[in-house]
């Protein structure tokens, strides 16, 4: 019974994801083939801001649906909602896509264990990850995750779904997580919003100070468990 819940519900998750694309490319890719002029990526911002509540559920459902499926990276919606609202509209849509598909899928395994899991990431996976000496300290579960989330680039939605597994609680998980998702997505909202003035030198340089960052927080875990 569970096994077809989630397999209805998975299917309602792609199809989702399918008219929404579709709603999206039948729309929008008129003007986006113009994104490289100013002229374009203003059209660009005022088509999708003229859709008014519409484009906002629209960017928040496509958020949503990337951390469902785990496997697609989340930047894309975010320089999306960057371009479209600013730096800060578009962090905010994103957060609230963010949470909600965090809560729902957090909940989810909860309730229908690792069968709901295996529906969306690979089995190997999220054996390969439950096992590792990452979370094999309790007491620094949180710690962990808030490090694994705050870390800009990285394949992050995977933990959300491990999430489910560990001996955490829905609450604290979903504010860590949030909270240390901010680097992430600010940074991709910022470099959206400067795409659509043109500011490509900004968003190249945000991009490598974030690559920056990423290496060197990575190199400090690294030394760190080799130290222990």
């Amino acid at each position: 019974m569970k096994n077809n819940k989630v397999k209805i519900f998975k299917l309602f998750v792609f199809i989702l994801l399918l008219l929404i694309l579709l709603w999206l490319t039948l729309k929008i890719l008129p003007i986006f083939k113009d994104i490289l002029t100013e002229e374009g990526r203003i059209n660009f911002k005022n088509e999708i801001q003229n859709m008014g509540v519409l484009g906002i559920f629209t960017i928040i459902g496509l958020m949503i649906i990337q951390v469902f499926l785990a496997i697609l990276p989340g930047e894309p919606v975010e320089l999306l909602a960057g371009m479209c609202y600013g730096t800060i509209g578009g962090l905010l849509i994103i957060y609230v896509g963010s949470i909600i598909s965090t809560s729902i899928i957090f909940l989810a395994v909860r309730k229908f264990g690792r069968e709901f899991i295996y529906n969306f990431i690979e089995k190997e996976k999220i054996d390969k990850w439950e096992n590792s000496k990452l979370f094999s300290n309790k007491e620094k579960l949180y710690a962990v995750l808030f490090v694994l989330f705050f870390i800009p680039g990285f394949p992050k939605d995977i933990f959300v779904y491990l999430g489910g597994l560990l001996p955490v609680e829905p609450s604290k998980f979903i504010i860590i997580t949030s909270i240390a998702r901010f680097p992430s997505i600010i940074t991709s909202t910022i470099a959206g919003s400067n795409i659509v003035m043109g500011n490509w030198n900004v968003v190249i340089g945000i991009y490598v100070i974030t690559f920056a960052i990423s290496l060197l927080i990575l190199g400090i875990k690294l030394r760190k468990e080799r130290v222990n």
